[in-house]
């Protein structure tokens, strides 16, 4: 299936699974959980980047410390939910954003194995299993946003700067 583009509709049965983050030790974790993106994103604002992997170097150093830097910008631009996707499963999506000193939900890591939406409707990374590095925005149901970096060493156009200049 090809990515989706700008104008394009959020498709129906997306659902992710998520350890909710309920506490700060990244040594303890609750069981996943399905996320119904297709319901959750309904009606709102929503920010969705895709990295590689969790704990990576450039995902970890680069992609996901300016999305956390710059939440209240976000939320200000109108946006209602941020959320993180990767092929990691939902116990390692949860340590991560723990470990990166994320509380509650102010931004959503979601594990990407339940309807493998980057490979369906986003872009994969060319290197196995691994998610590209992307971003879309959403804004109630409709694509306003959809880029995918050049190469998934890169965070140009999927990075936080990128994203909210477009908002």
């Amino acid at each position: 299936m090809a990515p989706l583009k700008v104008g394009d509709s959020f498709p129906d049965g997306v659902k992710f699974e998520w350890a909710p983050i309920t506490d700060s030790d990244p040594t303890a974790c609750g069981l996943p959980q399905e996320y119904d993106a297709s319901k959750n994103f309904k009606g709102k604002k929503v920010v969705l980047f895709s990295v590689p992997g969790a704990f990576t170097p450039g995902c970890q150093a680069r992609h996901l410390p300016p999305y956390i830097q710059k939440i209240e910008e976000f939320k200000k631009k109108g946006v209602d939910i941020v959320a993180v996707i990767a092929s990691n499963d939902a116990w390692v999506m949860n340590a991560w954003g723990k470990v990166n000193g994320i509380k509650g939900d102010d931004i959503l890591f979601l594990s990407d194995t339940k309807t493998f939406f980057s490979k369906e409707h986003g872009w994969a990374a060319g290197m196995g299993d691994r998610n590209g590095r992307w971003a879309m925005v959403f804004d109630d149901g409709k694509v306003i946003y959809a880029e995918n970096e050049k190469s998934p060493g890169e965070v140009n156009v999927s990075g936080a700067e990128a994203v909210l200049a477009k908002l």
